[in-house]
């Protein structure tokens, strides 16, 4: 139901567009025809014309620009309710559980495990939020120091393991993707972090049961260093690679419908390499093809 209303929305803004802009070319033309011998009218005429063209066409990319932001905080502003109120409401339900009824001591141990996690998903979400306000703001100071790629990559990986309960094989190296332990590159340690632990969810998130995971740090030439998360899940239509990068951008697709988030988690990780220099940038052959998230950073400090 989403999609058919941003789309309609869209159609309709853009129908009106086109009406208006064949209205004023209709009256424009008459006038041009009418005052064709008259020099002074008729290119008044003219330019007339010619800036009510352009501002129908602005004011209608401004208008589907509106609809599509809107829509988007709204979902935004949805998805980040669900994931507050969700660990919130378990939290609740285990806490009045514990209170009213007497449970043996494993049980017990059982629900504070799962209020900690609901707790863990709870600070990550505020983290996401508080982090995305932070790398926009231009003047962010940046605590950069030398970091080992290799010891950066691993502890992510092993954290996005633990946190989804997923064996060694499902992130894993590529045969030719382990980095030198020596290599080296400048920057914040933890916003390095949190990006790549956003890029690892977001590959097993959108992966199927049985996600293949598989990381591989390359140097294309002496002055770059790239990190590529490859998956195998539902893939990005090629005209939305771009897209996903946006804040509050999520991918339209009935496979990625049942897949909750904020749509910040990319919009954090392209800033992050933006403030260090660096890019980020998605491959993908399409739906149901996997996709491959490559942060591209300099060597050297910027």
């Amino acid at each position: 139901m989403r999609i058919i209303s941003r789309r309609a929305k869209i159609a309709f803004f853009v129908t009106l567009g086109v009406c208006i802009a064949s209205a004023a070319a209709v009256l424009s033309t008459s006038w041009i025809i009418i005052n064709w011998r008259e020099i002074v009218p008729l290119i008044l005429g003219v330019i007339f014309f010619g800036f009510i063209i352009a501002g129908v066409i602005l004011n209608t990319i401004f208008l589907v620009r509106e609809v599509r932001r809107n829509e988007q905080q709204d979902s935004f502003l949805n998805a980040v309710t669900h994931e507050l109120k969700t660990p919130i409401t378990s939290i609740r339900l285990y806490l009045e559980t514990l209170e009213k009824r007497n449970v043996d001591e494993a049980q017990r141990q059982e629900f504070y495990q799962v209020m900690l996690e609901d707790t863990q998903r709870l600070m990550g979400t505020v983290e996401g939020v508080l982090r995305a306000a932070r790398v926009t703001q231009k003047n962010a100071p940046l605590s950069r120091s030398e970091i080992a790629v290799a010891a950066l990559v691993r502890e992510s990986m092993d954290l996005v393991r633990s946190r989804h309960h997923l064996p060694e094989q499902a992130v894993a190296w590529t045969p030719d993707g382990v980095p030198d332990p020596q290599l080296q590159i400048m920057g914040d340690r933890e916003e390095l972090s949190t990006a790549l632990s956003n890029v690892l969810d977001n590959a097993v998130k959108y992966s199927p049961e049985d996600p293949r995971i598989r990381v591989s740090v390359v140097t294309p030439d002496l002055e770059h260093v790239e990190i590529r998360v490859s998956d195998n899940g539902i893939g990005i239509p090629r005209g939305e690679l771009k897209r996903v990068f946006r804040r509050f951008y999520r991918v339209f697709a009935p496979s990625a419908s049942q897949v909750k988030g904020s749509g910040l988690g990319l919009f954090i990780v392209r800033a992050i390499a933006r403030r260090h220099g660096g890019k980020a940038y998605a491959e993908s052959e399409g739906p149901g093809r996997g996709t491959t998230v490559t942060i591209e950073l300099p060597r050297n400090s910027q």
